[in-house]
Order: structure tokens, then C-alpha cells, then sequence
């Protein structure tokens, strides 16, 4: 997320940060660098405008000059800046009504709002605990209706059927009277998208608006538009009293400019930023964090709520028992804890909120090759029996050739995982042993030693972030 970013302000903050005395002079050199790597992130030019005269003011100060650190201060500095320009907190949906709170959906077609809308249901029923009904009003597009459908299906939330020969206002009223019967919590209500803003589509939308009066109305837009984004957003914006604004897409926007430029140009706050295709990657934005992110420091807090929310404790629990009691660490338990990363996004996910690892660069192709390690892995482990999961040891050369040509790999690649499940089993003794419970949540990311994906041998090894574990639980 925002390599190109990352790695522009990166450069440019390089020189200074380390410096034990800053002057005036260097300070101004710095922030025109800083303004050159925002401009070419395609962040609206008010808003670099606003951020680079802010810092510089802020820079120039005893806040700076007098401090022991100042090369430290300068770089707080950007990031508190940035965090401002992107809003002080993450500010939730006010959900807080008379059951069902309506949440109206707004955006250009192509933006991401009917597939937002399911992973938004699935958000507010898992960590909100509300009971979520969706409706489509989207009468242009038959196959929005349906693919609604298939969301609320797969996310587990109520659908409220609509046709495309309904009118927007009808369709709305209706999925009210039937969220109110069904006592739903909250009615998501996903609305026509255009190529572009037109009259028409405004008018529409406002008179459906005007007509429902819903607690949140939310602009769904496609973060890798950069500025158009904010511009696009000021448009709805103006015709439209909108609560908030989801980015979209955040995961493959390299530059930025979007997250940057919505708050400041629209006065909304970015509520949600979309990062991935799957139904759960839907993460609140935390102004903060997102910075962090941005400077390459990192954003363990995330990171640590990914494991805490996905990471089976009862399991886990169960698994450090096994150990203790000498029953062993089987290949079931070990196709265990790959499809435990898989849960909290892989590894791309987790290296993105890693200190130091914002920007892979060259560790890209590494880490793409550790996740289809993983997949090779998975496979091979499904190729064999209960019996042979549960007993690894009984794993002849007869029966590596048939797993071999169950799983499409080859006889070494069956070596491999055994290799590597024997090292893993070898660390679960060591953790369990010393220190129970709390160790064994750390050791759920690091997979093995010298020559796995994340060992000694692979991206991830030596002393890397997954060489001693996950972060602590709090």
C-alpha cells in the first residue's frame, strides 16, 4: 500500500533524520523534497500545499532547532502532519438510532460499492453484532441485484429482493418496512453508479436521500483514481450530505494521492479503506496508523488486532496442551497453522505493517514465492491420508511418490514439507516448553527453519520479523 510514497518521502527524509543538528537552510531543502514526492504521488496540490507549509512552520521552530534529536522531531513532525491532513482519528458509524440505521451507498460505476457493501455487512455483523439487511437500488444494472444476492449469501446477511422495472424510492421503502419486520439493525442500501457525474444521476440520488433520510451516506471511490478521487468526492459532496467516504482498493495504490487528499478537500472523514478482494478485507482507517504505514514505521497495532480476531485461541490453547503432553506436533496441526496466515492475510498483509517493511522492493517476488509455497504445501498435505498426517513418520518412499502425484510436485518437494513440518515440530517443543500459551501465539508466524518459506533460507529469515514470532498478544 503507497510504495511509491513510501519510498519517495523515504528519500527525501533520509538525509535529515539522522542528523544530530539541523539548520534552517537544510530544513527548507528537505520540505521541497517532500513537496516534489507528494505532487508525485498525485496528492492535490492544495493539500501539499497546506501540508509542506505546515511542517516547515512547525520545522523551523525551537521544536526542532533546540531539540537533542532533531532529525527524530522532523520526522514526528511529518507524521503528525500527515495524520492531520488525513483526520485525528478513525471515526465509526454512527449507528446509535432507532433500529433499522440507514446506510446509503454513493459512487461512480467501477468503484467497488456493491462488493463494499457486502464486505461492510459482514464487518458491522462480525465485530459490530448487529444483524445486517442489503438491498440493491441499482435498477440500471440487473446483475448488481443478483451479485448482491451472492454477497449477502456469502457474508451472512439479509437481502431484500428488488427488480430493475422498481423505482430507487420504492425499492428503499420496501427494504425499510421488511428490516423493521425482521428487526434488522442496520439496512445497507447499495445505489446506481454512472461513468461519470451527470444531472440525472444526482438527481436521483438526492430525491432517494431526501426520501429514506439515512443516518450515514457514504461515497465509495476507487483509491487509485489519486486526486480525481477527492474531486469526484467534492462533486457528491456538494450535491449530497455525506457522513464519510470508503476508499477502495487501498492494497494496490501505490501512490497515495486519494488518502491524502479526501479529508482535506471534502472535510469528510475516510472511514473504511477496502484492501483486497475477499469479503472480510474491509479495514477501519486509523489516520495514524495509515502514517505510520506511509513513513515505513510500521502499524504493529493492526497487526496484533488481525491476530487477536483470527487466530483461534481455543485451538491454540488445545495444540500447546497437545505438545506438553508429549502427543507431538502432527501435519494435521501444522496445515493448521499455515491456513492460521492465510486467515490474517498472508504474508503481503502482514509485511505491509511491519516496521521497515512497507516498501518489499526486491522482496516482492520472494514473497510471492512463500505464498505459493504455502499453497504447494497445503496441497501436499491434503494429498496424503489421516493416517499419514497424524503419523509422518510412516511416510515410506512408495507413499512420497504417490502424495507427489496426488498433490502435481514432485518426490523432493514431499521432502521439503517433511523437512520442514520435523523443524516446526522441533520450535513448538522448544515454546510450549518455556513459555505456554503466551509463546505459542507468538510463534503462529514463524513457519519453520532454514530453508522454508519463512526460515532461515526465505525472506523471512534470520533475525526478520517472523525469526522470532508474531508480536505479543496484549
Amino acid at each position: 500500500m503507497f510504495e511509491s510514497l513510501t519510498d519517495r518521502l523515504g528519500n527525501a527524509l533520509k538525509s535529515i533524520t539522522g542528523q544530530a543538528k539541523l539548520t534552517e537552510e537544510n530544513i527548507k531543502s528537505t520540505v521541497r523534497e517532500v513537496r516534489m514526492a507528494l505532487l508525485e504521488a498525485d496528492v492535490a496540490l492544495p493539500v501539499v500545499k497546506a501540508f509542506t507549509e505546515q511542517v516547515k512552520e512547525r520545522a523551523i521552530g525551537t521544536e526542532v532547532l533546540k531539540s537533542l534529536n532533531p532529525g527524530q522531531v522532523f520526522l514526528k513532525i511529518v507524521h503528525d502532519e500527515l495524520q492531520k491532513v488525513m483526520g485525528d482519528a478513525n471515526e465509526k458509524l454512527n449507528l446509535s438510532v432507532q433500529p433499522p440505521a440507514i446506510v446509503l451507498m454513493a459512487g461512480l460505476q467501477g468503484a467497488g460499492k456493491t462488493t463494499t457493501v457486502g464486505k461492510l455487512a459482514k464487518f458491522l455483523a462480525e465485530r459490530e453484532k448487529k444483524k445486517v439487511m442489503v438491498v440493491s437500488a441499482d435498477v440500471y444494472r440487473p446483475a448488481a441485484i443478483k451479485q448482491l444476492e451472492t454477497l449477502a449469501n456469502d457474508v451472512g446477511a439479509l437481502f431484500h429482493p428488488s427488480s430493475p422495472d422498481q423505482k430507487p424510492l420504492d425499492i428503499a421503502r420496501g427494504a425499510i418496512d421488511a428490516a423493521k419486520r425482521a428487526h434488522a439493525d442496520v439496512l445497507l442500501v447499495d445505489t446506481a453508479g454512472r461513468l461519470a457525474v451527470d444531472e440525472e444521476m444526482m438527481a436521483e440520488i438526492k430525491a432517494l436521500h431526501a426520501g429514506i433520510n439515512p443516518v450515514e451516506t457514504l461515497f465509495v471511490v476507487d483509491a487509485m483514481t489519486g486526486q480525481d478521487a477527492a474531486n469526484t468526492a467534492k462533486a457528491f459532496n456538494e450535491a449530497l450530505p455525506l457522513t464519510g467516504v470508503i476508499l477502495t482498493k487501498a492494497d494496490g495504490d501505490a501512490r497515495g494521492g486519494a488518502a491524502l487528499s479526501v479529508r482535506h478537500i471534502t472535510g469528510k472523514p475516510i472511514k473504511f479503506m477496502g484492501m483486497g478482494e475477499k469479503t472480510d478485507a474491509l479495514e477501519p482507517f486509523h489516520p495514524d496508523r495509515v502514517a505510520s504505514r506511509i513513513l515505513d514505521l510500521g502499524d504493529i497495532l493492526t497487526l496484533v488486532e488481525e491476530a487477536e480476531r483470527t487466530i483461534d485461541k481455543q485451538k491454540a490453547e488445545k495444540l500447546a496442551k497437545k505438545i506438553k503432553t508429549g502427543k507431538g506436533f502432527d501435519l494435521e496441526d501444522f496445515l493448521d497453522q499455515i491456513q492460521q496466515m492465510k486467515n490474517m492475510g498472508g504474508l503481503t498483509s502482514m509485511l505491509d505493517k511491519l516496521p521497515g517493511m512497507g516498501n518489499m522492493g526486491q522482496m516482492a517476488k520472494q514473497t510471492d514465492a512463500a505464498e505459493k509455497s504455502f499453497k504447494q504445501m497445503e496441497s501436499i498435505i491434503y494429498s496424503m491420508t489421516r493416517e499419514e498426517r497424524r503419523f509422518p513418520d510412516k511416510i515410506n518412499g512408495s507413499r512420497k511418490k504417490r502424495i507427489a502425484a496426488g498433490s502435481g510436485t514432485q518426490i523432493q518437494d514431499v521432502n521439503r514439507v517433511l523437512k520442514q513440518h520435523s523443524q516446526m515440530q522441533k520450535m513448538m517443543k522448544k515454546v510450549t516448553a518455556k513459555g505456554g500459551m503466551r509463546k505459542m501465539m507468538r510463534a503462529m508466524g514463524g513457519m519453520g527453519g532454514p530453508g522454508g518459506p519463512m526460515g532461515g533460507g526465505g525472506p523471512m529469515g534470520g533475525g526478520g520479523p517472523f525469526g522470532g514470532g508474531m508480536p505479543p498478544m496484549r
